[in-house]
C-alpha cells in the first residue's frame, strides 16, 4: 500500500508542476497572441467579403508544408486545407481549400464563405455522415517574421454536401495547441497530445479529449495505465480490433538558459477502450517486433486499404547544443496492428518491358502509360550529395538519403537514354518532411513538404501516387523544380511586427529585396514556354502585383496584373 500511495502522490505531483508550467506559458504568450489576433481579425475581415461559393479550375497550388490533406467519403477528390510557406523573410500562412480529381487530374479552387483563420499544423478529419463532413480543430499562425505565433483551439466542420463552413462552439474542449493528432473513432473525435509555443515559452501536450459527433459536447479522458510522455507529431491511428496507437513524435526539454534538447520519440502506445466500465479507457505500452523505423519526427501518415497504418518519410535529427543537422527521408514503413508488427515498404519494380527515361518530361498522371515512371524497392538508404546553383548564383549542397535500388526490381534496363542515367535515381518523392498523405481507391497519394538545403528551407508543391496493392513504383503527377524557388536572404532589419506585411500573400512585403536594386524576379528557364514559365511562378508575381495593388482590389484584378507583369518580364528575358 505506501508503494502504490506513494506512487499515486508522484502523479498529482507531476500534473501540479504541468499544470504550473501551462499558467505561465499562457501569461506569458497572452500579450503576444493578443497582437496576432487582431491581424487574424484584419484577415476575417477580408474572407467576410467573399458571400458566393466560388469553384475556380486552377493549376497545383503553391508549395506548402503542415497542411491538410483528405481523401473525400464519396467523391474521387482529395482536399487540401491551410498550410504554410517560408520564403527566407517571411512567412505566409493559408486558408486556402483544393480540390484534385483524381480521375481527371485537375485542380479547383474553392472559396467558401466565412472559412477558418489562416493556418498550420492543424488536424483534418473526414467522417461519412450526412454527405461527408471535413473536421477541423486547432492549429498555430505566425507573425510574418515567424517569431510570434497564436495557436487556435477552435472547431470546424466543411459540410461537403451543401460546402459551407461551420464554426462549431463548444466548451471544455483542448487548451490551443498545434501538433497534435485526432481520428475518428465510432462517433467521437479523439485528440492527443500537440504543444503550445509563445516567443519564450513551450509546453507539450499528453491529454486526451474526445468530441462527441451526437451530442456536440468535449469531455476530456483521464485513461488509467502510463502512457506516452507529452509530445507532438506523433502517428496516431485506429486499430481493427478498436483500439488507438500512438507511435513516436518529437519534444523538447529546457536543459539550460537559451538551450532545448529535442527527443525523437520511438515508443508505441496502446489506448483502449475498457468494456463493461462505460467511459473507462486504459493506455498499455506495446513492443513491436519487425522492422521498425529508425527515430525521426516530422513524418507522414496514412492508413492503407487493410487497415495497416503507413508511414513516410521525415527527418531524423542531430542535435548538438549550438547546432542542429537532419538527414531526410524517403522511406515506406507498414504497421500491421493486427500481428503487432512493423514491415519496410518494399517497392516491387516496374515489369521488365521496353522502357525509356526522359529527363525534363513531365510523367503523365493516372491512367497514362506507366511506362514513363520508374520504380525502386527500399532497402538501406543512399546517401546522395549534390550542388544546386539557385537563381541568384548560390551553390547549395544538399545531401539527402535515398532509398537504394534492389534486386527486387531493378530500376534501370539497357534501354535508357545514357549511362548517367542508368546509374541515376528512379522516379520518387525525394526525402522529406511535413508532407501531406492520403489515401483513395487503394492509392497512396503525397502533396508537398519540406526539405533544408544547408540555410535554406525548400518548400515543395510535388504530387506522387502510388498504388498500395501492386506496390511497384511511384508516379509523378505534378513534378517541382526546388532549383527555381525563391528565395530571399534575410534582411538586415529585423524590426518587422505582427502587424506588419501578412500571410496569404495579401498584404505588402516590405522592399527588403529590393533594396540593392531591381527585385531578383524569377528567371526564365532555357527552352522555357510562357505556358510553362506562368503557372511555375504565379504566386511570386501574385504577390508581386498585391504590393502594389489597393487594399480593396479585386482578386481578378490582381490576378491579371500579375500575369501581365509576368509576360512582360519573360518576353524581354527571350
Amino acid at each position: 500500500m505506501g508503494k502504490k500511495g506513494k506512487k499515486e502522490k508522484k502523479g498529482r505531483g507531476a500534473e501540479k508542476t504541468a499544470a504550473k508550467m501551462e499558467k505561465k506559458v499562457s501569461k506569458r504568450s497572452r500579450k503576444e497572441e493578443e497582437d496576432l489576433e487582431a491581424l487574424i481579425a484584419h484577415f476575417q475581415t477580408l474572407d467576410a467579403k467573399k458571400t458566393q461559393i466560388v469553384e475556380t479550375p486552377c493549376s497545383p497550388p503553391s508549395p506548402r508544408l503542415n497542411a491538410s490533406l483528405s481523401a473525400h467519403p464519396e467523391k474521387d477528390e482529395l482536399i487540401l486545407f491551410g498550410g504554410e510557406y517560408f520564403n527566407g523573410q517571411k512567412t505566409f500562412l493559408y486558408n486556402e481549400l483544393y480540390t484534385y480529381n483524381i480521375r481527371k487530374d485537375t485542380w479547383t479552387k474553392v472559396e467558401i464563405p466565412n472559412p477558418p483563420p489562416r493556418r498550420c499544423a492543424h488536424q483534418a478529419v473526414v467522417v461519412p455522415q450526412c454527405g461527408g463532413q471535413l473536421w477541423i480543430f486547432g492549429g498555430e499562425f505566425a507573425s510574418p517574421n515567424g517569431e510570434q505565433f497564436y495557436h487556435y483551439k477552435d472547431l470546424w466542420v466543411l459540410h461537403l454536401a451543401t460546402k459551407t463552413w461551420e464554426q462549431v462552439r463548444s466548451p471544455g474542449g483542448p487548451s490551443g495547441r498545434s501538433g497534435h493528432r485526432i481520428v475518428a473513432w465510432k462517433r467521437q473525435l479523439i485528440l492527443f497530445g500537440g504543444f503550445h509555443e509563445s516567443t519564450r515559452d513551450y509546453i507539450y501536450y499528453n491529454d486526451v479529449y474526445a468530441f462527441n459527433l451526437d451530442t456536440f459536447a468535449w469531455s476530456k479522458l483521464s485513461p488509467s495505465g502510463t502512457g506516452p510522455t507529452p509530445r507532438s507529431g506523433c502517428q496516431m491511428s485506429v486499430t481493427p480490433q478498436g483500439g488507438i496507437v500512438i507511435y513516436g513524435g518529437y519534444s523538447k526539454q529546457r536543459v539550460k538558459k537559451d538551450v532545448d534538447k529535442g527527443t525523437q520519440h520511438a515508443d508505441m502506445f496502446l489506448l483502449k477502450f475498457e468494456e463493461g466500465r462505460e467511459g473507462k479507457w486504459v493506455w498499455t505500452r506495446i513492443n513491436p517486433s519487425g522492422a521498425k523505423p529508425t527515430p525521426r519526427s516530422g513524418f507522414s501518415v496514412a492508413v492503407a486499404p487493410n487497415h495497416q497504418t503507413l508511414l513516410f518519410g521525415g527527418v531524423c535529427d542531430e542535435e548538438e547544443e549550438e547546432s542542429l543537422e537532419g538527414d531526410f527521408l524517403n522511406d515506406l514503413h507498414f504497421y500491421d496492428a493486427t500481428k503487432n508488427r512493423w514491415f519496410a515498404g518494399q517497392l516491387k519494380g516496374p515489369k521488365s518491358e521496353k522502357r525509356k527515361r526522359r529527363r525534363g518530361t513531365k510523367v503523365e498522371p493516372e491512367g497514362a502509360n506507366p511506362a514513363e515512371c520508374e520504380g525502386t524497392s527500399s532497402q538501406a538508404p543512399l546517401e546522395v550529395v549534390k550542388e544546386v546553383v539557385t537563381e541568384d548564383g548560390t551553390v547549395v549542397t544538399i545531401k539527402q538519403l535515398l532509398t537504394a535500388p534492389g534486386p527486387a526490381g531493378q530500376p534501370q534496363s539497357e534501354e535508357d537514354d545514357s549511362p548517367e542515367e542508368a546509374g541515376g535515381p528512379v522516379v520518387e518523392p525525394c526525402p522529406r518532411s511535413n508532407a501531406m498523405l492520403a489515401v483513395k481507391h487503394g492509392r497512396l497519394y503525397l502533396y508537398g513538404g519540406m526539405f533544408e538545403a544547408g540555410d535554406r528551407q525548400v518548400t515543395l508543391s510535388d504530387l506522387y501516387c502510388l498504388d498500395l496493392h501492386k506496390m511497384d513504383e511511384w508516379t509523378a503527377l505534378v513534378e517541382a523544380d526546388p532549383e527555381t524557388q525563391e528565395w530571399l536572404e534575410e534582411s538586415d532589419s529585423e524590426d518587422s511586427g505582427a502587424g506588419e506585411g501578412a500571410e496569404g500573400g495579401e498584404e505588402d512585403e516590405g522592399d527588403s529585396s529590393e533594396e540593392d536594386g531591381e527585385p531578383q524576379h524569377p528567371l526564365v528557364m532555357p527552352g522555357e514556354q510562357f505556358a510553362d514559365y506562368l503557372p511555375r511562378t504565379e504566386q511570386y508575381w501574385v504577390r508581386l502585383a498585391q504590393d502594389d495593388a489597393e487594399p480593396d482590389a479585386k482578386e481578378k484584378q490582381v490576378l491579371k496584373v500579375a500575369q501581365t507583369m509576368a509576360k512582360a518580364f519573360f518576353e524581354d528575358s527571350a
